[in-house]
């Protein structure tokens, strides 16, 4: 797991170090937990890929659509430009451990459906595969990509969506990026 002082440290940089690191820092900490998603991708030449994000939304309801944000140096990243699709996937939270390496090794390097032992499943509308057993998944071509500092957000039209078992999704808990469920409290 990356530590607290490594990001800390990684905002200090891109901020320069000052006062405002720190606040940011502390600020967007506070937004924790915040459900995570997988992102599927297929090179042109066929490797598929996984990513892990916490930075996407929903953004219309006609047509359906969803943004996520990939930084400029992920593998997916070209991936993404290159074919202009994807899937959005919603994992379970016993997905915990497949979601942390899918979000730490590249697939550059790393076939990430073999040592994650997920299983790739062939969509309706884009090349990207879907991944079995996920909570819910969204097919999507992209409409648009916005350049943000060192991320781009992909917004995708949504042209299937397909649901699995109904379980509750992974989260990221806290600042040190810990993977888990969250459950409601009743009687508050």
């Amino acid at each position: 797991m990356v530590s607290s002082a490594k990001i800390a440290q990684k905002i200090a940089e891109i901020f320069g170090g000052s006062d405002m690191a720190s606040a940011v820092e502390e600020a967007f900490a506070r937004r924790f937990p915040e459900a995570v998603v997988l992102a599927t991708t297929r090179s042109p030449e066929g490797k598929p890929n996984i990513i892990t994000l916490g930075w996407w939304m929903r953004t219309s309801h006609k047509p359906p659509m969803v943004a996520i944000s990939v930084a400029h140096k992920r593998f997916s990243y070209g991936l993404l430009v290159r074919t202009g699709e994807f899937v959005l996937v919603i994992p379970p939270e016993e997905w915990a451990e497949a979601a942390w390496l899918c979000g730490t090794k590249s697939g550059r390097d790393v076939d990430k459906f073999g040592e994650t032992g997920l299983k790739a499943v062939k969509g309706e509308k884009v090349s990207a595969p879907l991944i079995e057993g996920a909570v819910a998944q969204f097919e999507c071509v992209v409409r648009a990509m916005v350049p943000t500092g060192d991320h781009t957000v992909f917004v995708g039209e949504v042209l299937a969506a397909h649901l699995g078992p109904s379980k509750p999704p992974l989260y990221s808990l806290n600042r040190r990026l810990e993977l888990g469920g969250v459950r409601a409290v009743s009687g508050v």
